[in-house]
């Protein structure tokens, strides 16, 4: 006897929600329409034995970054968001200078190589880079860039998944007045116009 029953359908599982009622989903679909400018953010490791001048020198340390934005004229003060636990995170934790390269649409490759995921040491990374060091944080400051700055923390304020980091700018530099800004638009790099 043929089945006469409506056919079945199979639904997927709903996306997990938050108490708040927008799912993980839902939220980066709706933030992936917020343009935002990319940097670069940079650190240099302190020593391993700072007492020791034959110690090695610590690791220069890179991170793209989305979220950074101005805070203060008066202080010059900014903020970066650093997802908890990163290496970033954790060398701001104990390192407090630091410093900021504003990419320029022509710098999509460096954006690229600072944001994947299991990449290889961040000495590879800035191997063929050309930088000078900040006089102040002693961090990259990407050849090219829009503009510079170096920081220090201020204050870290815990913010969910995330720590948002307010620092000080101790110089602020625009060292290259070409070209356009690189942005991320709806999870891709893209430049304006």
């Amino acid at each position: 006897m043929p089945n006469t029953s409506a056919p079945s359908t199979i639904t997927a599982a709903p996306a997990a929600r938050h108490a708040e009622g927008v799912s993980n989903d839902e939220f980066r679909a709706a933030l992936s329409r917020l343009a935002a400018g990319v940097v670069l953010v940079t650190a240099k490791e302190p020593p391993l034995d700072p007492d020791d001048p034959a110690a090695p020198a610590g690791e220069d340390v890179g991170m793209t970054a989305t979220a950074f934005l101005s805070v203060s004229l008066d202080p010059p003060l900014v903020l970066v968001s650093l997802r908890n636990g990163s290496r970033m995170d954790e060398l701001l934790d104990e390192q407090p200078l630091w410093a900021v390269s504003v990419l320029s649409e022509s710098q999509r490759h460096v954006a690229g190589r600072f944001a994947m995921k299991g990449r290889v040491s961040d000495r590879l990374l800035f191997a063929d880079i050309p930088y000078l060091r900040g006089e102040h944080s002693g961090a990259p400051l990407v050849g090219g860039a829009l503009a510079t700055l170096e920081c220090r923390t201020e204050q870290r304020v815990p913010a969910g998944d995330h720590t948002l980091v307010i620092g000080r700018v101790l110089t602020a530099r625009v060292p290259s007045a070409d070209g356009g800004p690189l942005t991320y638009f709806r999870g891709r790099y893209r430049q304006l116009g």
